[in-house]
């Protein structure tokens, strides 16, 4: 558990420092865009998928349901 922890704070350090200058150098084509807030956040997504990605799970669904939900819920609760 320390690991995923470990990898949330590294993924979470860089989307803090990454996002906000990749947002900038968009380019925006007039249209609005909605910008609905999610309910995990982007260093949530990224850290779910980098474990998916260290484990033998074949597909994201399974991984998902039977490890993260099941065993995870409490570090992301969304």
């Amino acid at each position: 558990m320390n690991k995923l922890i470990e990898i949330f704070c590294d993924v979470d350090d860089f989307c803090h420092q990454f996002l906000p200058e990749w947002e900038a150098l968009l380019i925006s084509d007039g249209t609005k865009k909605r910008r609905r807030s999610s309910k995990m956040s982007t260093s949530e997504c990224m850290t779910i998928m980098i474990a998916f990605h260290q484990s033998n799970h074949r597909d994201f669904k399974n991984f998902y349901i039977g490890l993260v939900r099941r065993y995870w819920g409490e570090y992301f609760p969304q």
